[in-house]
């Protein structure tokens, strides 16, 4: 299957698949998926490590679990639902305190002059 038939949301699971094993060893931190014509293109993680290595114990275990993955999922999913444009970014912010999410969402379109004086 090419990415372009493949719907927005199938795209934002692969790139939480790709993701997995890197957020389970982060407490903190932002997903970002930039969209282009309704297709993710790149995407990644903003790492926050001092944040939280004054905030926590280093005995506690870091990272995100299962629970919390899909809890973050859901919110890029739901935020999806929401967007009116083609192009622009995603961001999903999130941190751990006492093994609680914590998590918001901001979504941004971004237009192109050139689009607008052809």
């Amino acid at each position: 299957m090419l990415i372009e038939q493949m719907p927005l949301t199938r795209q934002l699971e692969m790139v939480f698949r790709a993701l997995k094993d890197e957020l389970a060893s982060l407490a903190s931190g932002t997903i970002f998926v930039q969209i282009r014509n309704n297709l993710i293109g790149k995407f990644g993680v903003k790492h926050f490590p001092i944040g939280v290595m004054e905030s926590s114990s280093p005995k506690e275990k870091q990272g995100l679990s299962e629970q919390h993955l899909h809890a973050l999922r859901r919110m890029g999913l739901l935020s999806l639902q929401q967007k009116r444009w083609t192009h622009g970014e995603l961001q999903l912010e999130f941190v751990l305190r006492n093994d609680d999410l914590q998590a918001s969402v901001q979504c941004e379109s971004n237009y192109n002059m050139n689009h607008l004086l052809t």
